[in-house]
C-alpha cells in the first residue's frame, strides 16, 4: 500500500468521490489528524501558493534582502528616537 496527496479542484470533488467509490476495494480514506491541530491548512496552502504564484509571474513586487534589512534598520531606528 502507497500513501498519496492529492490536490482535487473543489468543482471536481464529487467526480473524485464517485471514482473513489468504484475502486472502493483498492482504494482507502483514512483523516488526516494534523487537521485537527491545525484545521486552516488548506485555506493557508491555497493562499500561500497564490504567493507563490504571483511572485512568479511578476504581480507581486519583490525585494532584495539587503533592502528588506536596511529598511528594518531604519524602521528601528525610528522606534529608537
Amino acid at each position: 500500500m502507497q500513501t498519496l496527496t492529492i490536490n482535487v479542484k473543489d468543482d471536481f470533488m464529487n467526480e473524485v468521490i464517485k471514482f473513489i467509490e468504484t475502486a472502493k476495494d483498492n482504494i482507502s480514506i483514512q483523516k488526516d489528524e494534523n487537521l485537527d491541530y491545525d484545521p486552516y491548512f488548506d485555506d493557508r496552502q491555497k493562499k500561500l501558493q497564490q504567493i507563490r504564484d504571483d511572485s512568479k509571474n511578476g504581480k507581486t513586487d519583490m525585494i532584495e534582502d539587503g533592502e528588506f534589512w536596511q529598511d528594518i534598520d531604519t524602521y528601528v531606528d525610528t522606534l529608537q528616537k
